[in-house]
């Protein structure tokens, strides 16, 4: 049962990374396609750590520790890029 779970988080981990990119290809703005594509990038990375975490139970102090590194490191990229996103848009303007 364990396996089971664990391979259907690193498969719904992995259609979260295509679902992402996927957003790349729209006629969208620059901001909504990498607010999109980190969105999904790190709710894939965390969800195929968790099924990692489920098959490697004693990895788990590590394991937990990646799955907190990717939320805080992929939440400020892309605070860091919609920022430079912005104050170049406005450097533009003037």
């Amino acid at each position: 049962m364990i396996n089971v779970l664990s391979y259907t988080c690193i498969i719904v981990g992995i259609v979260f990374w295509f679902w992402g990119t996927s957003h790349l290809l729209g006629n969208r703005s620059v901001l909504f396609k990498l607010h999109s594509l980190s969105v999904s990038d790190t709710l894939g990375s965390i969800t195929i750590v968790v099924g990692v975490l489920l098959k490697r139970p004693n990895e788990w102090p590590l394991l937990i520790l990646g799955i907190i590194c990717l939320a805080i490191w992929n939440t400020m990229l892309g605070y860091v890029l919609a920022y430079c996103s912005s104050s170049s848009s406005e450097v533009e303007h003037e």
